[in-house]
């Protein structure tokens, strides 16, 4: 079975805006969403990050991930097989990037889709790209980070990159994008702000972290609405960057404009 994490999203009051920082820093190319609440999605040929307006009722950031299969009802039967718990809920025919969107045991809610699903489009239907900038991997904090990799090796078949960590860390691999599973414990959370456990920051590969700065601080010179949310500017910030710290796949950590964390390497 062949499976491919090929979405990220999230949610935004200033989604437009999020759109141009992605395209401007990282060289995602963007298309409108026409009939999707005029979300924008952006692209790195692999992978896609949908930026969808912020509705009453929702959190903004970093809200959900999109997993494509070669058959949805034998990846849906491996599903109620063993983890019966799991429920599936049918997408509106709007969504041009999941068919149905369903979660794992811990509740992380996630878009699944075929390649042949009618209510694909735009990037995702526009075959792949190459360019130097790119997402590698995303986290989550789960509270049964054992639980949840077992998962998603057994419906999906992803690949285990890693015994446990002493902090407990488990990262799967669909072949190019990193799934990193952190630990969630209130504990951690004793010198900062807590967070809720779910998707916790997306991570880029870039040609250089020095070029990357340098663009950072040149976008936000020209327009000061690209200026970046600094993670560890005081104690508790410092804090909640040293968490970050521990995801062995990034080096520099940020925030958007709308403080989505982000974390990028060479």
């Amino acid at each position: 079975m062949a499976a491919r994490i090929n979405h990220l999203a999230i949610s935004s009051t200033e989604y437009a805006l999020e759109g141009k920082f992605y395209e401007r820093i990282f060289g995602l190319r963007q298309n409108t969403i026409r009939g999707a609440g005029f979300a924008i999605t952006v692209g790195d040929g692999y992978m896609g990050i949908n930026i969808n307006p912020r509705s009453a009722g929702r959190q903004a950031g970093f809200d959900h991930y999109g997993i494509q299969v070669d058959d949805v009802e034998d990846t849906l039967e491996r599903m109620r097989q063993k983890y019966p718990e799991c429920r599936t809920l049918k997408r509106p025919s709007n969504r041009p990037f999941a068919g149905l969107s369903t979660h794992d045991p811990d509740g992380n809610l996630f878009d699944l889709s075929q390649s042949n699903m009618e209510n694909r489009g735009g990037i995702y239907e526009d075959g792949e790209w190459d360019q130097p900038r790119t997402v590698s991997h995303f986290a989550l904090r789960t509270m049964n980070p054992e639980r949840v990799a077992q998962f998603y090796m057994d419906v999906f078949d992803l690949k285990l990159l890693n015994e446990p960590t002493a902090d407990g860390y488990r990262n799967l691999s669909d072949g190019r994008i990193t799934m990193v599973l952190m630990p969630w414990i209130i504990d951690d959370f004793a010198d900062t702000g807590i967070c809720r456990p779910g998707p916790d920051h997306i991570g880029f590969k870039v040609e250089s972290v020095d070029a990357v700065k340098e663009e950072l601080e040149f976008a936000a010179r020209q327009n000061p609405y690209f200026r970046t949310m600094p993670v560890g500017v005081n104690p508790e910030g410092e804090a909640r960057q040293k968490l970050m710290q521990k995801c062995p796949f990034g080096h520099f950590q940020f925030a958007d404009p709308d403080g989505v964390l982000l974390d990028i390497s060479e």
